[in-house]
């Protein structure tokens, strides 16, 4: 019996059988078999249904050929399949010689290009974006889909995204891979959990010998993991699930606000906060732009009750505002050096844990500030001012936290200890 990929990917096959999303992003490092399994998913699932068809792409169609279509080629023949295929080269081709069925590959040089790809017998039921982490954004890779994946089908199409993770959280694909959206399952895979006759001793070798010189760049290159670009504010964080449990202990709870001004958001903020072990929770969020003052109000009613809401006291009319419409709101204070002493607060606490499924706009700031960089590509001891709402709110928050360590601390200075 072919054993068609590593146990890792049992789950996700289910899942692909049973409909349950309509996209699947695959994400790992290198030699994780997550290529494998796709080319080979979609090989079986084009078996039992055929009338479907498959399309893959790659940011630029010269790459096409070496990679994407040579998967497909091993996949047939792994699934012994080499005869009832033909093959073309120009334009790359694969097509059942019974069914007639197709996998075309294409470049996404122009999205707009693939309103004119058409098929003269059945649908697109599978659409893959191969190291879709090159594609400009979200918006490139749904344009292509909308129009290849359209009128009727017998199956819910099926789209799969496959990269390896850049370094920075801030790209997009990153962030859009840790924020939930229904529809989507987000899997990763690494070279580790494949055997070792898979992909041979001397990638294992290669890849160890990384490890040993470069722990990071092998963590990023062969774990697939977002390791960041050195620059990272926070090394202190816990990308974690946050259960009901965990709030539960919890005794101290803080909430901020952070105007949005023009285009940035308010951005809203509910920590739980555990002096035993100096670790802050990320509970809940509100985060949204041109929010009514109204519809503002009654989110913070809802998240916060009658709790102190510490806001930025740059714009005392909205504190005064969101007064009149029953939330506790008040302005934090501000003085010199409070920015950078919150900061360094925060980098000093023993954990900030934070749940992407619970506050994925916490999780989104907190994983990808960084300092600032000079044209060189060098840090400075800078904090910038941007996509930092919650972090600002977070400051806000804990304001009363923050200044009873600052008490402590002079203190101490004080008396010489």
């Amino acid at each position: 019996m072919i054993r068609l990929w590593s146990e890792n990917f049992n789950g996700l096959s289910l899942d692909i059988d049973r409909e349950g999303h309509s996209e699947y992003w695959l994400k790992g490092g290198r030699g994780s078999g997550k290529s494998t399994f796709i080319a080979r998913k979609i090989l079986l699932g084009m078996m039992a249904h055929p009338n479907a068809s498959a399309i893959v792409y790659r940011r630029v169609a010269a790459t096409l050929r070496q990679s994407v279509y040579e998967e497909f080629v091993k996949a047939i023949e792994a699934l012994k399949l080499r005869s009832w295929y033909k093959f073309r080269i120009n334009p790359l081709e694969i097509t059942h010689k019974v069914t007639g069925q197709r996998i075309l590959f294409r470049g996404a040089d122009d999205p707009g290009k693939s309103k004119s790809i058409t098929l003269s017998k059945g649908y697109f039921g599978y659409l893959w974006f191969e190291e879709a982490s090159e594609f400009q954004g979200m918006e490139d890779i749904r344009t292509i889909a909308a129009s290849v994946i359209r009128g009727r089908s017998e199956q819910r199409p099926v789209m799969f995204l496959s990269y390896n993770p850049p370094k920075s959280i801030r790209n997009w694909i990153n962030a859009a891979a840790i924020a939930p959206r229904e529809g989507r399952m987000v899997h990763h895979s690494s070279y580790l959990e494949l055997p070792v006759a898979w992909i041979g001793e001397n990638f294992i070798a290669e890849a160890e010998a990384l490890r040993q010189s470069n722990e990071r760049a092998w963590r990023h290159m062969y774990l697939g993991e977002v390791t960041g670009t050195g620059g990272q504010v926070f090394d202190n964080l816990e990308i974690r699930p946050i259960g009901d449990k965990d709030i539960d202990v919890l005794g101290n709870f803080y909430n901020g606000l952070d105007f949005g001004f023009a285009v940035d958001p308010d951005g809203f903020v509910r920590w739980g906060y555990s002096p035993r072990d100096r670790k802050i929770y990320a509970i809940s969020e509100s985060y949204a732009s041109h929010t009514p003052t109204d519809m503002l109000a009654e989110r913070l009613r809802a998240l916060a009750g009658r709790e102190l809401v510490r806001c930025d006291s740059e714009d005392p009319r909205m504190i005064a505002e969101l007064t009149r419409r029953g939330v506790n709101a008040v302005g934090v204070k501000k003085g010199p050096g409070s920015v950078a002493h919150g900061m360094r607060w925060l980098q000093e606490l023993g954990g900030i844990v934070i749940d992407p499924a619970r506050t994925p706009n916490i999780a989104r700031e907190f994983q990808g500030y960084e300092y600032a960089s000079d044209r060189n590509g060098n840090f400075l001891p800078d904090y910038p001012d941007k996509d930092n709402h919650t972090i600002d709110a977070t400051r806000y928050a804990l304001e009363p936290v923050i200044g009873q360590r600052k008490v402590k601390t002079l203190s101490k200075s004080a008396l010489g200890l």
